[in-house]
């Protein structure tokens, strides 16, 4: 069977080839705006599922993944600016955040999806700290404006639940939607 990986992000391309070898990836351009009144975990989901939904094509089994943070019931989307990213991660600095996950696998008719909750707490950031970390180029395209992988994994003090999922793709319910499907890994 076909898969197709419904995302442009090479973290998550990297993330899926420690499963498979063979897929293709394709971007879907969905407007990721939160909806007024949506709760987090809602908005997650949601974003996984219109993804799935915008790279459906044939009888391929499609993957499509959503993170965000989410600090005091706040959604931290990608910054727009260096001001709203160093807004973000200021507001981050010494606190514990929840970074959610969903994960859609569609093919045919169906559609599954599994949320994950990661907790991760930062240092108290300097603001030498933030202005060194945006004279890089990781905080532009990442939920909260920091990528755990790269530098900004120095930030973190502990984390309760997937690193993957932070990362941006959780492999072990991954793993597990894909086996519901029949496909194991390719190792």
């Amino acid at each position: 069977m076909k898969v197709v990986l419904a995302s442009a992000s090479p973290r998550r391309r990297e993330l899926l080839g420690l499963l498979l070898r063979d897929f293709s990836c394709c971007s879907t351009g969905i407007d990721e705006s939160v909806q007024e009144g949506e709760a987090p975990r809602d908005y997650v989901c949601r974003m996984a599922r219109e993804k799935a939904a915008a790279a459906r094509a044939g009888d391929a089994l499609v993957i499509a993944a959503d993170t965000t943070v989410i600090l005091d019931d706040a959604v931290l989307g990608k910054p727009s600016d260096a001001i709203d990213a160093a807004r973000m991660l200021a507001s981050l600095s010494g606190r514990t955040h929840l970074v959610l996950t969903s994960v859609c696998v569609a093919v045919a008719t169906e559609l599954d999806i599994v949320l994950c909750e990661t907790l991760v707490t930062f240092a108290h950031l300097s603001s030498n700290d933030i202005a060194l970390y945006l004279n890089t180029d990781e905080p532009w395209d990442k939920a909260g404006g920091y990528g755990i992988q790269g530098r900004a994994g120095s930030f973190v003090t502990s984390m309760e639940g997937s690193y993957s999922a932070v990362v941006g793709l959780p492999l072990a319910e991954t793993r597990g939607l894909l086996a519901k499907h029949g496909i194991l890994p390719q190792w």
